[in-house]
């Protein structure tokens, strides 16, 4: 890792990583942990991913999985570390390029994720998160993205400051947090050929899954947790108000002192006493800590994410109905030209 180039404009490298070409073997082992923590223990699964920057494109090829939390014994960057040793000794890429992480209904933007994200972006200028959507995928929906914290991100981090105004000045929002990066799966010849022959060994009646219409659940879940982050959204809306009130009184309060103290000075003046200076007065109010920003800024990413997964799924759920749709009506009209 010390050894490869980097560069000092991180929008440059943005520019450079076009895309991601994740190969089918580095999928599959990502699809196997995600859904194996999922079932058994309902814990989000996170791993790193292996690979090289080509040209343009960032290579996956290979990943392995995190140690789980819960063992206390492991230290996770030893772990890595040895990870990587072992497979640079039977020739497999052991570069670090970023890390995967499963979701469940597109609920992954949170807190912990944009700060891991940060620590890998500033030591490893290329690296990405691929997050796999579990729930959405069991469903016959393959969720699989790719994403990189923008510049203005990396820069609010730098800052350490997440006030309104820092905020303001370094133009963050929720809609410039992450950048998503377009992600291609890549098999070989031979995977594709041995593809094509599974194909053809699934019975007919197997393959029609695709167009199951079960899929109430997932969108309910989507809405139920969009309406759980609207709450939470409006708590947050609720202490932000809260303060600007609070600032609001209490520069009234010290308008009012100080125009108490401008008289009483006039009349201390006047019979020849010492006037109270007004750095006293402003001593009296400091200034109200500014609540962070931070948190609503995520929780504004996340509605945003559930809106346009509800979106996208609908969408695709409609074209489903419509594709059974016909095909009922043509095997209805079948079923009349028979006993016709």
């Amino acid at each position: 890792m010390a050894n490869r180039n980097r560069r000092n404009n991180q929008q440059e490298i943005d520019d450079t990583i076009s895309y991601v070409q994740c190969d089918g073997l580095a999928v599959m082992k990502m699809v196997k942990h995600c859904h194996e923590e999922s079932l058994s223990n309902m814990e989000v699964a996170q791993g790193a991913l292996l690979g090289l920057v080509v040209d343009k494109k960032l290579e996956i090829t290979n990943c392995f999985p995190f140690p789980k939390s819960s063992d206390e014994t492991m230290d996770e960057e030893e772990y890595q570390l040895a990870m990587m040793r072992r497979l640079r000794r039977v020739n497999v890429d052991h570069f670090h390029v970023g890390w995967y992480q499963s979701a469940d209904v597109g609920n992954f933007l949170s807190l912990p994720l944009l700060e891991s994200q940060y620590h890998y972006q500033t030591s490893i200028e290329e690296s990405v998160v691929v997050i796999y959507d579990t729930q959405k995928s069991a469903r016959g929906f393959l969720t699989l993205k790719a994403y990189r914290l923008t510049p203005q991100a990396i820069a609010m981090y730098k800052e350490g400051e997440f006030t309104p105004e820092a905020l303001r000045t370094l133009k963050v929002g929720y809609e410039n947090l992450f950048l998503e990066v377009p992600i291609v799966i890549k098999n070989s010849p031979l995977t594709n050929i041995m593809m094509s022959e599974l194909t053809e060994m699934v019975p007919e009646e197997e393959g029609t899954h695709f167009l199951d219409l079960g899929t109430a659940s997932v969108l309910e879940n989507h809405l139920r947790c969009l309406m759980d982050r609207v709450d939470e959204l409006n708590q947050e809306a609720s202490k932000f108000n809260k303060y600007q009130q609070t600032v609001i009184r209490q520069e009234q309060e010290k308008h009012r002192m100080l125009a108490k103290n401008a008289q009483e000075n006039a009349a201390r003046i006047a019979k020849g006493e010492q006037p109270v200076p007004e750095e006293e007065i402003n001593k009296q109010f400091r200034p109200l800590p500014v609540p962070p920003r931070l948190n609503p800024m995520i929780v504004s990413g996340q509605i945003n994410t559930y809106a346009q997964h509800i979106s996208q799924f609908c969408s695709q759920s409609l074209a489903k109905l419509y594709m059974t749709q016909a095909i009922q009506g043509a095997k209805e009209s079948k079923h009349h030209q028979q006993i016709q």
